[in-house]
């Protein structure tokens, strides 16, 4: 295909942004970026705080079961909450439905700090993930609509990668509780402090509510709404007209194939991590007591490592998607992302490997996300936009809360007679390659929607 490269007498893309521009690419980032913390901040405790609750004597293999049951509760809890907030910010008002949807988060993540057992541990994490799954199409409906044309992909792009700022604070923060850990200064239940701190985000909607505006063009299609009966943020016109029923449609299937990709497959590479770097530990005799603390330091690294790389991936995407168009780059990043989450889940055997096949992983893997944020806009009008990408991007949840099971369950199968530890963790590594083939989909769907770089939103 051949480039389409921006006129080089053109500024650079920012230039075109002015101090309003910048609020709110900012708070929207801050907002998904802190989403993003409280997302990573389970994936680290999930662990310790199942460890803990569970009954004294429960076994590994029944522990790692529950960590994939809660897991897909809060995915499921991030599904429904996408499909709940998305209409109501096209019906209300995209800012101050962000301000809820922070606000649910917060303070649900706070409490899973106080859980008693794992039943009302799986309660607070679902309501987490209501405020959660509200969020990314809330704040990508914003900034879209709040940003001019040529610089929306750029500015949705760099949005989206903020959030890796998001997880990697949340690796350093899984470093700090390890080394706390190994140094004996705390007296345990450090997973408890982790969600805790999970709960500043809170304070974000003090700024929201005074200072963020209601975009023009959606204060435009709601007044015009009101005066011709049409209502905003419905699915009945979402699936009544032909356009926007396909775009959501073939949307949702492309967004399945990352959000799977990543939340049934991806997130579990820190359990693999921790595998491996607990036989090394053990070989190198490191006593028993100081191994958790080790491994939460050694999942700490690997978020770190993996976010660095989705940093970059993002970018990258962001780039060959205002050059080369959305098709081109998204068929490259699902093969890409494939073929890194099967090298991750097959080859990955030693320590410094972290420092390697994981930033690869995270690159090819997180890219595709970016795109989803500078594509599923364009897909939709303002009436629906934040129905319609929340619908895409939320939808997927509701299949990758199965991931967790699916990979249990094949893994169970693939571990049928294994009675050593070595042969079980090669069973979860040839689960994992299996299940990450469900990111060849994604190349389905996008041959079947339209290439929108250049063309401006849909109106």
């Amino acid at each position: 295909m051949t480039p389409s490269p921006e006129p080089s007498t053109a500024a650079p893309w920012w230039r075109e942004l002015n101090r309003e521009h910048w609020f709110v690419l900012s708070v929207a980032s801050l907002a998904w970026g802190l989403d993003c913390f409280d997302q990573q901040i389970f994936n680290l405790a999930r662990n310790p705080a199942i460890a803990e609750l569970m009954p004294a004597g429960t076994s590994s293999d029944t522990l790692k079961a529950w960590g994939g049951y809660t897991t897909s509760i809060f995915v499921a809890g991030w599904a429904t909450g996408g499909l709940i907030f998305g209409p109501i910010g096209d019906r209300i008002g995209r800012a101050k439905t962000l301000m809820y949807t922070v606000l649910m988060y917060s303070v649900f993540t706070g409490l899973s700090a106080f859980s008693r057992n794992v039943v009302d541990f799986a309660v607070y994490r679902f309501i987490t993930g209501l405020g959660v799954g509200g969020v990314f199409g809330l704040a990508v409906a914003l900034v879209a609509d709040s940003i001019p044309d040529r610089p929306r992909p750029h500015a949705l792009g760099l949005f989206q990668a903020m959030s890796a700022i998001g997880n990697i604070g949340a690796g350093l923060l899984a470093i700090l509780v390890g080394w706390l850990q190994v140094s004996k200064l705390t007296p345990g239940s450090e997973w408890r402090w982790m969600f805790i701190v999970g709960a500043l985000p809170a304070l974000l909607c003090v700024l929201i509510q005074t200072r963020l505006k209601e975009p023009a063009k959606w204060i435009k299609a709601r007044d015009e709404g009101r005066a011709s009966g049409v209502q905003l943020g419905s699915y009945v016109n979402l699936f009544g007209t032909a356009p926007w029923r396909k775009h959501a449609l073939l949307g949702m299937f492309l967004c399945v194939a990352g959000v799977v990709g990543l939340w049934g497959v991806g997130v579990f590479s820190p359990e693999l991590v921790g595998d491996v770097t607990t036989r090394q530990m053990r070989a190198d005799n490191v006593p028993a007591d100081q191994i958790p603390g080790q491994r939460m330091i050694w999942t700490g690294i690997t978020m770190v490592m993996q976010q660095i790389g989705c940093f970059l991936g993002m970018m990258t995407f962001t780039k060959f998607a205002a050059r080369f168009g959305r098709r081109p780059s998204f068929i490259v990043a699902f093969i890409c992302a494939f073929l890194s989450t099967v090298l991750v889940f097959k080859f990955l055997n030693e320590t410094w490997h972290i420092f390697v096949f994981i930033p690869l992983m995270g690159f090819c893997q997180l890219a595709l996300f970016a795109g989803f944020a500078i594509y599923l806009p364009e897909l939709f009008p303002t009436r629906l936009r934040s129905t319609g990408v929340s619908f895409c991007y939320n939808v997927g949840r509701f299949v990758a809360a199965s991931g967790p099971f699916t990979l249990g369950i094949l893994q169970s199968r693939l571990a049928a007679g294994a009675t050593t530890a070595e042969a079980r963790l090669e069973a979860f590594r040839n689960a994992g390659a299996w299940v990450s083939s469900i990111l060849l989909v994604g190349i389905i769907a996008i041959l079947l929607l339209p290439e929108t770089e250049g063309r401006p939103l849909p109106e």
